[in-house]
């Protein structure tokens, strides 16, 4: 349904407008690559005057296409490394959070010194319970 819109709204009156600048310019003009003599070019081509200004706009638009895509490299690159740093620290936190959701180990209970009620603490050099 919206590409039926876009298509009434924006192509139907680029085409309108195309068609009625090719007849309006159907006039045949001779494009010359010969510098040195322009009343009888060793390198020309006829065409209708349309094709040669549609064709000189579409290289400007290439032209300026490519010029800003190498414009844009830094932010292209910046963009890229940006998505790597996420893309580590969503991995960190899935990893966090698998170890904070894993049960704990449970303590155990402590070890009392033979005859004593109080815990153990450790052994002495010699094995003593201290």
């Amino acid at each position: 349904m919206l590409r039926k819109i876009v298509n009434i709204l924006v192509v139907l009156p680029l085409a309108i407008l195309f068609v009625a600048f090719a007849v309006a310019n159907r006039h045949v003009v001779i494009l010359s690559f010969d510098p040195f003599n322009s009343a009888d070019p060793a390198l020309g081509v006829k065409l209708p005057l349309f094709a040669v200004i549609i064709v000189v706009a579409m290289f400007g638009v290439l032209a300026g296409g490519i010029a800003t895509w190498f414009g844009q490299h830094k932010w292209r690159k910046a963009a890229r490394e940006n998505e790597a740093e996420a893309r580590q620290a969503r991995t960190e936190l899935a990893e966090l959070r698998a170890r904070q959701a894993a049960p704990a180990p449970t303590a155990q209970a402590p070890v009392l010194a033979p005859g004593s009620p109080y815990p153990a603490i450790g052994r002495d050099k010699h094995g003593a319970t201290l």
